[in-house]
């Protein structure tokens, strides 16, 4: 469908990740696509820059693959405390290791590719019913979708504020010139943050400290509590500026009303320590799509609490992992001893277990919190 003057089908309020996800696969439907977003590309985040063998399937399926030599393959995860560590592989595929700024440059290519239309250094002032209002002049849409992160003005616009849950934490972020040292990415554990290195090219990691509080994810602190860590890093240069965020796990009642429907962080979001944040902007940008072709929003609704579900649920664990030093310590030894059970863990991380499988490992590790 053809532009008519300041109309279009869908406008996307946001240019992030999953603001031009959703519009690639709205457009895909055949709808035609404006995206605005105040900010000049590319747009930068601190994350922890792995994708999940998930993400990498949900990228495929709105049309996108990953050109051979872009980032850096990983095949599975590592955790580490002190002298205690359990690894796993990937039951299926692997994950790549991308600077979130080449990610967002390849989504740009893509949406430019299938005729989105992009608005940049233009921010969307407010919206009332299909009218979209820009600065110095206004479109109408017949689909307005939120994307436009945590602290979303769009969920406030349509009436969408209303929280189920939220809690927060605090995150910086660095990129250091040293060769990967593992195939794996690896989440150091201490009584207050995680550390997360994740290889992003052959010459380059990318490594996050979260934690509750600011002064825990200071680096040169952080530091003082892994040795090891600070040991591998020791002589390598700092590729880029230390950037600071929040990651929020928070839920909302409801992600749609009317003509008006959130996507990615605006609608929810999940701590980082799960690393599946892209993954869910990227499935509810397909089934947002399937549900505009249909016209039922509502469809889309009932989508996006299914696939937040084992998100949350894992969040919620590996906070608690985080903050309860007996328990984490008790899994590890567990780990230790049964390879298997991690293993088993990794697949309900990544979602590549079955329903049996998962109840038959919650079992399993809550018998090991106890025993351990």
């Amino acid at each position: 469908m053809a532009f008519l003057g300041e109309q279009t089908d869908v406008f996307v309020i946001g240019g992030g990740p999953a603001g031009l996800a959703a519009a690639i696969a709205a457009r895909r439907k055949g709808f035609a696509v404006m995206v605005a977003d105040g900010a000049e590309p590319p747009i930068d985040k601190a994350c922890g820059e792995g994708l999940m063998p998930g993400t990498l399937a949900a990228l495929k399926d709105l049309g996108i693959a990953l050109r051979p030599g872009v980032g850096c393959r990983f095949r599975g995860i590592r955790f580490i405390q002190g002298q205690m560590e359990a690894e796993a592989a990937f039951a299926e595929g692997h994950g790549i290791g991308i600077r979130r700024t080449l990610l967002h440059e390849l989504l740009i290519e893509e949406a430019e590719g299938c005729g989105v239309t992009l608005l940049w250094k233009t921010p969307v002032t407010s919206i009332h019913g299909t009218a979209v209002r820009l600065k110095g002049r206004t479109v109408t849409a017949r689909w307005i979708v939120g994307a436009d992160g945590c602290n979303s003005r769009v969920r406030r616009w349509g009436a969408l504020d209303s929280r189920a849950n939220k809690s927060h934490r605090l995150a910086t972020r660095r990129h250091y010139g040293v060769s990967p040292w593992s195939e794996y990415v690896e989440i150091y554990w201490t009584a207050q943050l995680q550390a997360y290195v994740t290889p992003i090219s052959d010459e380059e990691v990318c490594i996050v400290m979260v934690g509750e509080k600011a002064e825990a994810v200071e680096f040169e602190r952080a530091f003082a509590q892994l040795p090891e860590l600070r040991s591998r890093l020791r002589g390598a240069k700092l590729c880029s500026r230390e950037r600071g965020a929040m990651t929020a796990m928070q839920s909302l009642v409801r992600v749609w009303r009317r003509n008006v429907a959130l996507v990615g962080d605006a609608s929810g979001s999940v701590d980082a320590i799960t690393g599946e944040g892209l993954r869910l902007a990227f499935q509810q940008a397909h089934a947002l799509a399937a549900a505009i072709e249909r016209g039922n929003l509502r469809d889309y609704g009932k989508a996006h609490r299914q696939l937040g579900r084992r998100p949350l649920w894992m969040g919620r664990l590996l906070l608690q992992l985080g903050r309860h030093d007996e328990i984490r310590l008790r899994m590890l030894r567990g780990f230790g001893r049964r390879p298997k059970l991690f293993a088993k863990l990794l697949a309900m991380y990544v979602g590549q277990a079955t329903p049996t499988e998962l109840i038959a490992t919650g079992a399993q590790l809550g018998w090991e919190c106890l025993t351990g």
